[in-house]
């Protein structure tokens, strides 16, 4: 049985990492090159790292910062925010980055996924998709939530699979940061819809959470952020990682990968 991945999700600003919720009122968390070192320390599976306010000021993640966090990081690390065309993409991976996150421009750039894809591989090519219910379905928004595409996720997600997207990153809006679990229904969706891999984010409050999202929902791999940046619901800071043990009963031995 293939290993499940546990991919925390950091989200980034030009004061450090933050945490939001609903995508708004971002909270300062801390240093992530300090978190990196936890997660280096505890074998973390993969890291992504997604500049929230890129988008929005026309530019992409800083390449110094890029650089620095990848050079500590043991892990591969996928990078996401503002990249729009594929010398950008380039960039992020000429600083260390393993794959690239792609979510408004996947949308609103026509032949960008295909592109990257027949570049540098779709092994390194993810897409993330922003969604919330609208009526009776889903609906896939972009820049941070805030623009309606009027496509489903299980559209765009085929769609951009065809074109060569190598993982899709599912991310419920009114999820984020609730600690309500993830939204099954969302995740399920979009992983019956595709082949390739599928990685859930938004919602999971608890380590059990990371088990129904693969064993109810059929993702391929689980991402969370307040999991591993707070210290309960309460919201104390403390970057921390579940247990072999923890995940192993979630998840089932056979689906961890074993961490010395």
């Amino acid at each position: 049985m293939p290993h499940v991945r546990v991919i925390p999700t950091l989200l980034l600003t030009d004061r450090g990492i933050v945490k939001t919720v609903g995508f708004d009122d971002p909270t300062y968390i801390g240093c992530a090159v300090n978190a990196v070192r936890v997660f280096n320390a505890n074998n973390v599976d993969e890291l992504i790292l997604l500049d929230i306010e890129a988008t929005a000021e026309g530019r992409s993640p800083d390449t110094e910062r890029v650089m620095e966090i990848c050079d500590e990081s043991l892990m591969p690390v996928a990078v996401g925010g503002g990249l729009r065309d594929v010398e950008t993409v380039r960039a992020m991976l000429a600083c260390g980055a393993d794959k690239v996150v792609l979510n408004t421009a996947a949308v609103e750039v026509p032949g960008l996924v295909a592109e990257c894809a027949a570049k540098f591989g779709s092994q390194c090519v993810v897409v993330s998709l922003d969604a919330r219910r609208v009526g009776n379905d889903f609906e896939v928004f972009t820049r941070r939530g805030s623009r309606g595409t009027g496509r489903t996720p299980r559209e765009v997600a085929a769609d951009l699979e065809s074109q060569g997207a190598g993982e899709i990153l599912i991310n419920s809006i009114p999820r984020d940061g609730s600690w309500e679990g993830y939204d099954l229904e969302l995740v399920s969706s979009v992983a019956r819809s595709v082949g390739v891999p599928v990685i859930a984010l938004g919602g999971a409050g608890s380590v059990a959470d990371l088990g129904l999202a693969v064993e109810q929902a059929g993702a391929s791999a689980v991402s969370a952020g307040s999991l591993f940046v707070y210290h309960g619901r309460r919201r104390g800071i403390l970057i921390t990682f579940p247990t072999q043990q923890e995940l192993a009963d979630a998840l089932g031995s056979d689906s961890v990968r074993e961490r010395v």
